[in-house]
C-alpha cells in the first residue's frame, strides 16, 4: 500500500459526527445568494501531496467556487501539478515573508472578487479534510454570526514510528480538550480554516493601528506562527473562533525527532512573539496565563525530578504505596482515557506512562529553549521538511 493509500484509508477511517441536515445557504437571507467559498492552499515545493489536497476539496459535500493554489518559491513542479489536477495557479514573486507573506500576495488579488458574505478557506498543501468539513463550517457560521472563523480538529497521519504515535496521540488529547470545551477554539489551525470575508477586511483595515502588522496586510508578515497570530486578530476586533468535531483534517506529522524540535520551537516562539506583539488586553490574558502555568508546571516537574533523585540515593526510593499509589492509579487512568479513540495502540503507548513522560520532557526542553532564545533576542528561522521524504 502507497502512503497516499494509506492516508486516504486513514482520512475514511476518521469517526466524526457530520451536520444533521443538508445544507441551506438562503435559510433567513432573503434576496441575498449564497456566500461562495473559495479555497486557498499555499504550497512549497508540495507536488508530492498536493494531489491528495485538492481531492479532499473537491470531495466536500459543499461545492467550492474556486481552489487556488499559491505556489510559493518552489523548485518543484507544485505549479503544474496544481494545474493539472484543476486548481487555479497564484504564483508568488519576491517572497520573503514566508506563509503569510504568499497569502497575503493571493489574497490582495482575490479579496477584492469577494463580498463580505463569501467564505475564505485556508488550507495546507499536505492536509486533507474529511467531506464534511467545509459543511459543518458554513453551517456553524450560518447559525452564529459571533463566530468570525472556523478552524480545523487535526489528526495526525499514520508512520512515522514511535515520534509519530507519540504526536498523534498528542492531538488526540488536544481534540478533546477542544470538544470539551464546547468546540471553542485557542488556536485557529493552520492545516484549514474557514473566514468570513468581512473579517479578513476588519483585519487588514485594522493592522497598524489596533492589530499588530503593516496597515492592509491580512496575515502579519512579522509573524513566525501566522495561525496563532490571526486568532488573536479575529478575537481581538470581537469574532468567535471555534473548532467543531466535524471539522476534522488529516494533516502531516514530523517524521525524525530533530523535524519535531524545529516544528515546536517556531510554534513556542511564535506564540511568545505573538503575545508581546499585543501586549496585554482582555483577549490576551487567558494565553498569558496558560504559558505562565506550563512554565510552572516546568519548575514543578524539575523539582519532581530531583526530589526523586534524592530520595533514590538516599535508598528511600521503592514503589508507590498507600496515597501515592492512588494518585500514579488516577495519572494511568487520565492518560489511557484521553486517548482512547485512538484505540489500542494509542492506549498501548500511554498505558506504561514513562514513554509519554519522556516526551513530555521532550517538549519542555523546547519550551525553555524557546524563551531563552525570545528573552536573548535571538532571530527564530523556518524550518522545511524535505520535499521528498518518503
Amino acid at each position: 500500500m502507497t502512503r497516499g493509500q494509506k492516508r486516504r484509508t486513514q482520512l475514511a477511517g476518521l469517526t466524526l459526527d457530520l451536520p444533521p441536515a443538508p445544507l441551506d445557504h438562503t435559510a433567513g437571507l432573503p434576496g441575498h445568494r449564497p456566500p461562495r467559498v473559495l479555497a486557498l492552499v499555499p504550497a512549497h515545493d508540495e507536488q508530492r501531496t498536493l494531489p491528495e489536497a485538492i481531492a479532499s476539496l473537491r470531495n466536500q459535500t459543499v461545492a467550492l467556487h474556486r481552489i487556488v493554489v499559491v505556489a510559493d518559491n518552489c523548485t518543484d513542479d507544485t505549479a503544474l501539478v496544481a494545474r493539472r489536477h484543476g486548481a487555479e495557479v497564484v504564483e508568488t514573486h519576491d517572497n520573503r515573508d514566508r506563509k503569510a507573506g504568499a497569502l497575503n500576495q493571493a489574497l490582495a488579488l482575490l479579496l477584492p472578487t469577494l463580498s463580505d458574505d463569501d467564505l475564505l478557506l485556508v488550507t495546507d498543501a499536505d492536509s486533507m479534510l474529511v467531506p464534511g468539513f467545509v459543511e459543518t463550517a458554513v453551517l456553524r457560521l450560518h447559525a452564529d454570526h459571533t463566530v468570525g472563523a472556523v478552524g480545523g480538529v487535526f489528526h495526525g497521519e499514520a508512520g512515522a514510528g514511535l515520534v509519530g504515535a507519540l504526536q498523534r496521540n498528542e492531538y488526540a488529547r488536544y481534540a478533546r480538550e477542544i470538544s470539551r470545551r464546547g468546540d471553542r477554539a485557542s488556536v485557529l489551525t493552520g492545516t484549514a480554516t474557514v473566514f468570513r470575508v468581512g473579517v479578513l477586511r476588519e483585519v487588514a483595515r485594522s493592522r497598524g493601528d489596533r492589530l499588530p502588522g503593516p496597515a492592509g496586510h491580512v496575515y502579519d508578515p512579522g509573524a513566525l506562527t501566522e495561525d496563532n497570530e490571526i486568532t488573536l486578530a479575529v478575537r481581538t476586533l470581537g469574532g468567535r473562533t471555534v473548532s467543531p468535531a466535524a471539522c476534522g483534517v488529516l494533516t502531516e506529522i514530523m517524521p525524525t525527532w530533530r523535524d519535531l524540535w524545529h516544528q515546536r520551537l517556531r510554534w513556542q516562539r511564535g506564540a511568545l512573539e505573538n503575545l508581546r506583539g499585543y501586549g496585554l488586553t482582555a483577549v490576551t490574558v487567558p494565553y498569558l496565563a496558560r504559558q505562565v502555568g506550563m512554565y510552572l508546571g516546568i519548575v514543578a516537574v524539575a523539582l519532581f525530578l530531583l526530589a526523586t533523585a534524592l530520595f533514590a540515593t538516599a535508598g528511600l526510593l521503592g514503589p508507590p504505596a498507600g496515597l501515592w499509589l492512588a494518585v500514579t492509579a488516577v495519572f494511568v487512568v487520565e492518560r489511557v482515557w484521553t486517548v482512547r479513540a485512538r484505540g489500542p495502540a494509542g492506549i498501548a503507548l500511554a498505558l506504561p506512562m514513562v514513554v509519554e513522560f519522556g516526551y513530555d520532557l521532550f517538549q519542555q526542553a523546547v519550551f525553555l529553549r524557546a524563551a531563552s532564545e525570545t528573552l536573548r533576542g535571538r532571530r527564530a528561522t523556518w524550518h522545511h521538511l524535505s520535499p521528498s521524504r518518503a
